[in-house]
This record gives C-alpha cells, sequence and structure tokens, in this order.
C-alpha cells in the first residue's frame, strides 16, 4: 500500500482538531503510555504527517515513524524538524519493517489512523500484524485503532459531504467521502477522498485520491491478533461507534 501521495499535502483537513497539535495527539493516549517506562522505544508504523510520532518524542521516547507513502515521510520529517523533535524516519510498507529495524526492541508500536484496512485482503494483513509482533519485545504493546467496518458496510455505497467548511492554516475546504463498498466482506471496496480548498478569492482547488480497502469485522481482527502472538487486552469496540482502538499485548 503506497497511496496517499495526493492527500498528503492536504492531510490536516482530514485530522481532529483535537488531535491536530502534536501533544495533544499523543495524549489522546495517555491511557496506554503511562504503561511505558522511561525513554521506551517506540514505533508509528503508519505515522501519516507525523503527529503522533512528533508527540510522542517530544515526551522524551525513542521514535521511529514509519509508512508506506514516501509523500507522508516526508512531511512527517519536516514537522519533526518544525518541533526539533529527534524522530527517525522510514519508508516501508509494514511486511518491510523487519528489513529496516531490529526485532523485540520496541516496547509499543502504534498503527492508527484506520490504516490496516489497506492490507490486501485477510493474508496481507496477518502478514501486516505479524511484523508488528516481531519488532515488540516479549509484553510489549501493540495500540491500533479501526473503522467499525461492520457499520460502513451496513450504510452501503454512498457520498458523505461535510456539512460545515474545515478551517486549517487560514483556509478553508469541503471533505467528501465516496464509499464503493463490494457485496462481499474478502472483495476489494474503495474510498475516494475529495479536499476542495476555497479560498477568499473564490478561487478551488481539489486534491482527490482513490484508495483501495479491504475490510475486516471485530473478531476477525481479534483472531488475527493471537494468530501472530499478540493477546487482545483491551478493546473499546461498540457495533453502534464508529471507530475502535484495540491494546493487545505480546506474550
Amino acid at each position: 500500500m503506497n497511496g496517499y501521495g495526493a492527500l498528503a499535502e492536504v492531510y490536516e483537513w482530514l485530522i481532529s482538531e483535537a488531535k491536530l497539535a502534536p501533544a495533544e495527539f499523543a495524549a489522546s493516549f495517555d491511557d496506554v503510555l503511562r504503561l511505558l517506562p522511561s525513554g521506551a522505544r517506540v514505533l508509528d508504523c503508519s505515522c501519516g504527517t507525523g503527529q503522533l510520532a512528533v508527540g510522542l518524542a517530544g515526551r522524551g521516547m525513542q521514535v521511529v515513524a514509519a509508512d508506506a507513502s514516501e509523500a507522508m515521510v516526508r512531511r512527517t520529517a519536516e514537522l519533526a524538524e518544525e518541533f526539533g523533535a529527534p524522530v527517525r524516519t522510514v519508508r516501508a510498507d509494514w511486511q518491510e519493517l523487519p528489513e529496516h529495524l531490529e526485532e523485540e526492541t520496541f516496547d509499543m508500536v502504534f498503527c492508527v489512523g484506520n490504516s490496516l484496512h489497506h492490507a490486501e485482503g485477510a493474508r496481507e494483513r496477518v502478514a501486516a500484524l505479524e511484523s508488528m509482533s516481531r519488532l515488540l519485545r516479549r509484553g510489549g504493546r501493540l495500540v491500533l485503532t479501526s473503522r467499525t467496518w461492520e457499520l460502513v458496510r451496513a450504510r452501503g455505497s454512498r457520498l458523505d459531504i461535510s456539512d460545515r467548511l474545515v478551517r486549517r492554516n487560514g483556509r478553508d475546504a469541503v471533505v467528501v467521502y465516496r464509499w464503493e463498498i463490494a457485496p462481499d466482506w474478502e472483495d476489494e471496496h474503495h474510498i475516494e477522498i475529495a479536499i476542495t480548498q476555497v479560498d477568499p478569492d473564490g478561487s478551488v482547488l481539489v486534491r482527490s485520491e482513490l484508495l483501495s480497502s479491504w475490510p475486516y469485522r471485530h473478531d476477525e481482527l481479534d483472531d488475527e491478533l493471537r494468530r501472530v502472538g499478540l493477546q487482545p487486552e483491551t478493546s473499546t469496540f461498540d457495533p453502534e461507534a464508529e471507530n475502535y482502538t484495540v491494546v493487545a499485548v505480546k506474550g
């Protein structure tokens, strides 16, 4: 998975206001971060534009930020430089991570931002989870966030248009999601995301990208975590909620 080339430059319009500041993004994971030792070694393996990675580095952690998108890695490096944060960046997809990083050395691995659905089906998803597990030391934890795909599929193919302008860096934009829901869970789904920027002079700039997706059920994810040696510890899964977080520990 190496998309997000077009969206990388405008990705902040897809991040909630509460998580734009690196320190606030990191603070949203305080419950698990308090389990870490001082100077913990942490990997953000779907780092996006780097808010979480930079926030974690600001707490004195040794942080590696990785992403399959070269553009996302570049933006993370730029944000780290802006904040003076010592973040190591790596361009790699999940399966490639053990080629770049030493196994069994991380205290915590983050896979957040609803990214796992980009793995191409169950086999690739398990391979991605196995790579993350290999990097964790014994007793280390994987923190993963996910859409509630049961809810997404129940709504079917559709067009979601934001009902308000989103302001970032003094510019407004409308965010549009177009969902193509395939007949079966195992089939390739598509999500097209468009960000339409509206300047004060009335000019409009549209950036969009069509992304492939292979959704999964919560119970499937639970089983797959166990298959790669990760014991689910906590889950906020609610079939009526949009998203959930799973924390799994390596035995």
